[in-house]
């Protein structure tokens, strides 16, 4: 993937339903050459799928927070096991560094994620956390 690539996917990141001839003035490229790339994207699986983000989506959690997890010993498959069978589990990411798991959470008030998140200290394994309530967000994919 080159620059030219890479400024093609901030692009579409930015506005997936740009048209070819749209893009191609941003770009400062032909239309063909940007149809052309972005097929090759897709062939290469570079580009997976193109999707949408409803406002409903975002409004359906209205709290939301990232938990980090420290997982004592071995027991990380084993509480992401538990973790994915949690309604409030909107993700799930494992890390490197201070934090085995980055868990990003969706409630509908501050009540049911405090449940949450008491009962994921409960979770076998589970040796420290630390969460963050998300207040705002600029840019999501």
């Amino acid at each position: 993937m080159d620059k030219t690539d890479e400024r093609l996917i901030a692009a579409l990141r930015h506005d997936a339903r740009a048209s070819l001839s749209d893009l191609a003035l941003q770009l400062d490229l032909s239309r063909t050459t940007v149809r052309a790339r972005i097929e090759r994207l897709v062939q290469r699986g570079d580009i997976l799928g193109f999707s949408v983000v409803l406002k409903e989506d975002v409004l359906n959690d209205p709290v939301r927070g990232l938990m980090m997890i420290e997982i004592e010993g071995r027991g990380a498959a084993r509480v992401t096991r538990q973790l994915q069978g949690l309604k409030e589990v909107r993700a799930i990411h494992s890390t490197n560094g201070r934090w085995d798991l980055i868990v990003e959470l969706g409630t509908e008030t501050l009540e049911d994620l405090d449940t949450a998140l008491a009962k994921i200290r409960m979770f076998e394994g589970v040796q420290a956390s630390e969460t963050s309530l998300l207040l705002s967000t600029k840019k999501s994919t």
